[in-house]
């Protein structure tokens, strides 16, 4: 049965998933009353944990979008390895709110970091299911392997991030930071030709 479905469906089902989640993320920000420029700047943890969830939110929606471009048809195996995906998203918006409202305590920034290495994580699987339904192919495999260059890293990055938040929460905002850096890389960093 899902054998034949197509990504369609799949791929509207993921986007209405990420924009509740990033719908969840905004409602988490509290306006500070008053008109005192201090009290806003007082929230500017809340801030920084919201728009660095929402760029890392919003480059898993881009390289969603371009790994299901590829898949063939949304087998029980993609349709459970995104649904995986999906649930480790749907936790970064409780990360980014305990992070922000404990003005990155070391403990609050070394949980955020591990959600987002659950992410990273969890799109392998996916990675891997869609890149078996080209099996075979020279061209598709040469992408797949720059695809898993820039996801591994990210892992061993967020992987470092847990542990070096106890060290200093800073350690592990700028690796977030990198992490999403690293997506705004072109792929001919990574080899690619062209």
């Amino acid at each position: 049965m899902s054998e034949t479905m197509g990504v369609g469906r799949l791929e509207a089902f993921s986007d209405g998933v990420i924009a509740i989640i990033i719908t969840i993320m905004v409602l988490e920000l509290k306006v500070p009353h008053g008109t005192d420029p201090w009290q806003l700047l007082a929230v500017w943890p809340v801030l920084l944990s919201y728009a660095l969830s929402f760029l890392m939110v919003a480059i898993y929606w881009v390289n969603h979008h371009a790994l299901l471009h590829h898949a063939r048809h949304a087998s029980t195996t993609v349709l459970w390895c995104n649904i995986v995906l999906l649930f480790c998203l749907s936790l970064v918006p409780f990360a980014t709110a305990y992070m922000g409202e404990n003005a990155f305590t070391p403990f609050s920034t070394a949980v955020y970091s591990a959600v987002m290495l659950l992410a990273g994580i969890s799109y392998v699987p996916l990675r891997a299911a869609v890149a078996a339904q080209w099996k075979g192919k020279a061209e598709y495999e040469a992408m797949w392997t720059r695809a898993s260059r820039k996801n591994y890293l990210s892992i061993a990055l967020y992987a470092a991030a847990v542990p070096l938040a106890f060290v200093h929460p800073a350690i592990s905002l700028v690796l977030a930071f990198v992490v999403s850096a690293i997506y705004f890389v072109p792929n001919a960093w990574l080899g690619e030709k062209g």
